[in-house]
């Protein structure tokens, strides 16, 4: 019971004048998917990050359901999982619907976020998709010994150094990296199949990592409909009270701050930058 409702029950005549309206909370989930957010970077998701909003959102006493307002390019296949789990369970436990409306785009690690709802939406031009598993990185070999630069590495264990970017990269290295795309890529693949279930068609090119539009993604079944959360959420449960519930945000987001702190922080941003930019965002 909230503190209104408990101030409503003890003071004879409140209870009438206090608003009882239903609520649905709304989480933002905006951002690139990693487990070391940058306080510079465009926001970012992860568990402890998202942990408070989510929390908060499913706490309501007249809760009738939780909106998920998705705007993530993907990111770290980990962090996608353990928010997608807890939003499951907090679900669960509530026994309320969950539903998810995508924004620009919910691909990759954004869709595995999607799917943890029991509805989807998106708009007609969102991107939604991207149901594969995609890693990268720079090898500077050539660039050490331009410089004269010798690379001394020392480990234990023969695969220790597998893929560093200071060797030349190796053909067995690479084979390894596949196999675990592929693991990964057949988690991502079940974990679809369960949360979207017959909806699905029977495409080929579902799960090639490809990205569709708001309307073919509903063709495909990725999607439960088209529309924006205002409009469904009106439609759907009207005169709730919409309460909305945001993730922490860096320090250096909530200063206002745009000159970097670190180089480290830097690095990071234009990280991020550069997933968001394979969708032209």
């Amino acid at each position: 019971m909230s503190v209104t409702d408990k101030l409503a029950s003890r003071i004879p005549g409140l209870a009438d004048r206090v608003d009882r309206s239903d609520v649905v909370a709304v989480v933002k989930l905006h951002g690139v998917l990693t487990p070391s957010p940058s306080p510079l970077a465009r926001g970012a998701i992860n568990l402890a990050a998202v942990e408070s909003a989510l929390t908060r959102a499913f706490d309501h006493d007249r809760l009738k359901a939780v909106a998920l307002l998705i705007n993530s390019p993907g990111g770290a296949p980990t962090q996608s999982g353990l928010v997608a789990e807890r939003i499951r369970q907090l679900a669960d436990r509530k026994g309320v619907p969950v539903l998810a409306f995508a924004e620009d785009v919910a691909a990759s690690g954004g869709y595995w976020l999607a799917c943890a709802a029991d509805e989807i939406f998106a708009h007609r031009t969102s991107m939604v998709g991207s149901i594969g598993v995609i890693s990268g990185g720079f090898g500077f070999s050539g660039l050490l010994e331009r410089f004269g630069v010798e690379r001394r590495l020392h480990t234990a264990g023969a695969n220790k150094s597998r893929l560093d970017p200071f060797s030349p990269e190796k053909p067995e290295d690479v084979e390894w990296l596949g196999k675990m795309h592929s693991q990964l890529h057949e988690l991502f693949v079940s974990w679809v199949r369960e949360r979207r279930g017959d909806r699905l068609s029977g495409s080929e090119d579902l799960f090639s990592g490809d990205v569709w539009l708001g309307q073919k993604a509903l063709e495909l079944g990725l999607v439960d409909g088209i529309g924006n959360l205002r409009e469904v959420l009106e439609d759907r449960y009207p005169g709730a009270e919409i309460s909305i519930a945001e993730p922490k945000r860096p320090l250096l987001a909530k200063l206002g701050l745009s000159a970097p702190a670190a180089a480290s922080a830097m690095l990071d941003a234009v990280s991020q930058r550069a997933v968001w930019s394979r969708f032209g965002l």
